[in-house]
């Protein structure tokens, strides 16, 4: 009921958000009758702001055309790789005429980025993305909304993540031999599961996981977000949190965690910080501030866009994570696509580095949450694992924005890096012809074939 209430407001408010946007544009405009007032910018920045508060937020786009390696200007295809029903795998496909920088994109290592699906899109890791393009071929999982997927695809489960990203890191292997895995988050824990899994049976694993701000132990430095999960029983949570997908959308019926309710367990966190914001938002407005406007909408347009969660999904990770600990205990089973259930075994793992990654001031990953990750990969070497704590961050800045471009990934890059195999001499040849190429047309000489 929750859920076509919500609906019902939302659709009564577009109207109206629509017209306060109209309005904001006439009394902005100087050649507008309404735009001569005294008062004109203040009241165009109050409906700018409540056209903003009042609107629905779709799905953003990762909007990367281009990025600069080492001085070129590379353009970028953004391509589906891999349809299923709950997510689809994107890939960023690099593409440039210049012939020594076409070589050394080759030779590059491939990421597989593992995106949260924890009421944010993917496009949340925009900045993630586009830093890795710079010396990485990158791969992310893009997480489908559950509201738009029809009943008949079926349910999605816990394992069912955990065997998409097993699958992803197959598709990987098969085109370049192997790859590395990065986790944001909530992707930690079913990434380390599927790793596990692939270990166990003997299968190849990836050459290095990055593992940042997750909740590998969440009863390690509980923040509030743990709490919440760990002091409500599962029950209370399939009770309250609940709904079915209304009639309007094209997964009528299904059960969900709301992404509005995520939503508003989001502000409700920071109410203050965000009250703070949209006003100097307004004050930025009147005083024409562009710059500091344009970040503002940046910032809520992605942070405003929510999904829903499959019911199944939802609860799993709840009662697996947060209250049965299930991963650290040694008692998580998953079972797999061909149906058989397997004991998830971290201590498997032995031909994978690990790098784990946390924020000194993550409140939603707290301290030593993500680290724990080396204490039960006991079959990894000390000398093949990290940790690194980034001094100032909190749960964001470890993966977007000034620190985790200045900081975390210099460090990312390296270990990477470190642990990625050392071209063939067939390779070196092969990526040294197209620069010996231009060199020799250069000089007037026919390049060899």
């Amino acid at each position: 009921m929750l859920y076509q209430l919500y609906e019902t407001q939302r659709s009564l408010m577009e109207p109206f958000s629509d017209l306060a946007q109209t309005a904001a544009k006439i009394y902005s405009n100087p050649l507008s009758m309404m735009g001569q007032s005294p008062f004109a910018q203040r009241i165009s920045a109050g409906y700018d702001l409540m056209h903003r508060l009042g609107k629905d937020y779709e799905k953003p786009e990762f909007g990367i055309r281009t990025v600069d390696v080492d001085g070129v200007n590379i353009a970028i295809h953004e391509r589906v790789e891999v349809d299923k029903p709950f997510c689809e795998l994107r890939r960023f496909k690099r593409f440039t005429d210049d012939p020594a920088t076409l070589g050394k994109l080759k030779g590059q290592p491939a990421v597989l980025i593992v995106a949260p699906l924890s009421g944010h899109y993917a496009t949340l890791l925009r900045d993630t993305v586009k830093t890795m393009l710079k010396d990485h071929k990158v791969y992310i999982t893009d997480w489908k909304n559950a509201r738009l997927i029809p009943l008949s695809e079926g349910e999605f489960h816990l394992d069912d993540y955990v065997n998409y990203v097993q699958e992803f890191i197959r598709h990987l292997q098969k085109i370049y031999g192997n790859c590395h895995v990065m986790s944001v988050c909530q992707p930690t824990v079913p990434v380390l599961a599927a790793v596990s899994l692939m270990a166990s049976r003997g299968e190849t694993t990836p050459l290095s996981m990055t593992m940042m701000g997750g909740p590998i132990d969440a009863r390690r430095s509980p923040t509030a977000v743990n709490n919440l999960a760990m002091n409500k029983s599962h029950n209370w949570f399939e009770n309250n949190v609940i709904y079915r997908v209304p009639t309007n959308f094209p997964g009528a019926g299904r059960r969900v965690y709301p992404g509005f309710l995520q939503h508003t367990g989001f502000v409700a966190m920071n109410p203050s910080n965000h009250a703070k914001s949209h006003y100097d938002y307004f004050q930025d407005l009147i005083q024409g501030d562009d710059a500091s406007t344009e970040a503002h909408r940046k910032f809520y347009d992605e942070y405003n866009a929510v999904l829903d969660m499959d019911a199944n999904y939802y609860l799993e990770t709840i009662r697996v994570v947060f209250q049965d600990f299930s991963l650290v205990n040694g008692t998580w089973d998953v079972r797999g696509e061909d149906g058989k259930i397997e004991r998830v075994r971290p201590q498997d793992i032995r031909s994978t580095a690990l790098f784990s990654v946390e924020g000194e001031l993550d409140d939603i990953s707290g301290s030593g949450q993500t680290e724990a990750v080396h204490a039960i990969c006991s079959g990894v070497i000390a000398s093949e694992q990290k940790h690194f704590e980034v001094k100032g961050a909190g749960h964001y800045g470890i993966f977007s924005g000034r620190r985790w471009r200045d900081m975390v990934y210099p460090e990312v890059k390296s270990f990477i890096l470190r642990h990625q195999p050392k071209p063939t001499k067939e390779a070196k040849v092969a990526v040294a012809a197209p620069a010996a190429a231009k060199k020799a047309t250069a000089k007037g000489a026919k390049p060899r074939k």
